[in-house]
């Protein structure tokens, strides 16, 4: 586990250089960034990574990753990240534990305020992610990762055979309680209207499905549970009634944030906060590239967010190449 005091290898809290320019400035340090820095790093680019909390983002809550490849026996989120990081480090990436305040175009580069300071990129990756909106009910923190989950395609085949819970009405919610009916006996999705707002195919997908119970008008106040998901409280808000429902799991697909407020508009977004990006990763903004959760119309996967990560470092060394010229040998 890497944090902010200690990591593995390497000193993360070293000052930056008299002269802080950089060819490439990743802010986020989730697989997308951890994987662009490597191939950055390979392509003898200047590369530095902010990552405002712990190396790997999300997948560092991840207890057991069984769905990335190479790992026979799955690994953790948290071994998965580290690896990739002394992987980017063996090729000089540095990384600093802070958070990026802002970010202005300043002429041919980008002028970052960071907590330490301030710095210069020539190249921007934005992998910053986003963050999945919580219930904000008792119980649901502490369960996180023990029957609490944001990812069904992550977490459905722990919980075969057993009852869970979905909470949502929209595309997400009830295309991931589709996705759980494979492994689940049975699937109870809850949303608070008495309608859905997904597409018609996915409902007509799920009204059609045996496995799928829905529960109208009703929100999730307390999840119980000792040392992992035992049962939900629930409220009806038309009639107050409340009840106990009795599941091994909870998956919530109430929203996300995206990371974004950083960049204060430098590039455009779809109506969710996503940057828009075409297939190399691109932003309209000159300079800047997305990868991983941050970006429109992503996967939400480890192994995805790895590949877009190459890809924006792609990107990034034709910008740079293309702009400034090959990198100085040393």
């Amino acid at each position: 586990m890497i944090v902010r005091e200690e990591a593995s290898t390497g000193d993360l809290q070293a000052p930056l250089h008299s002269t802080p320019d950089y060819d490439v400035v990743i802010a986020g340090g989730g697989p997308a960034g951890l994987t662009a820095a490597l191939y950055a790093a390979r392509a003898r680019r200047r590369t530095l990574v902010l990552e405002k909390g712990v190396t790997g983002g999300q997948i560092a809550l991840t207890h057991l990753v069984e769905n990335f490849p190479g790992f026979v026996e799955g690994t953790s989120g948290f071994a998965l990240a580290e690896a990739i990081q002394q992987q980017a480090q063996r090729y000089g990436a540095e990384f600093r534990f802070e958070a990026v305040d802002t970010v202005e175009r300043d002429g041919d580069r980008f002028r970052l305020q960071v907590d330490g300071g301030e710095l210069h990129a020539r190249a921007l990756i934005v992998t910053t992610g986003a963050e999945y909106r919580r219930l904000g009910v008792p119980g649901e923190e502490r369960l996180t990762g023990r029957g609490v989950s944001y990812c069904a395609t992550c977490d459905a085949a722990f919980f075969r055979g057993v009852d869970v819970a979905v909470v949502g009405g929209g595309d997400a919610a009830v295309d991931e309680a589709l996705f759980i009916t494979r492994y689940a006996a049975r699937v109870f999705l809850i949303h608070r209207r008495d309608e859905l707002r997904a597409s018609r195919i996915l409902q007509q997908r799920a009204f059609a499905s045996l496995q799928i119970s829905f529960i109208w008008n009703t929100v999730v106040e307390e999840i119980h549970g000792a040392e992992a998901v035992e049962a939900l409280a629930l409220r009806n808000v038309v009639t107050g009634e409340r009840g106990r429902l009795t599941v091994a799991a909870v998956f919530i697909f109430i929203g996300q944030t995206p990371a974004t407020a950083f960049l204060r508009g430098l590039a455009p977004t779809d109506a969710g906060g996503h940057l828009i990006v075409d297939l190399m990763m691109r932003t309209p903004v000159d300079g800047v590239f997305a990868a991983g959760d941050v970006r429109t119309q992503s996967s939400r996967q480890a192994i995805s967010a790895a590949g877009d990560g190459a890809t924006a470092a792609i990107a990034a060394e034709q910008y740079l190449s293309d702009r400034f010229g090959p990198p100085a040998l040393e």
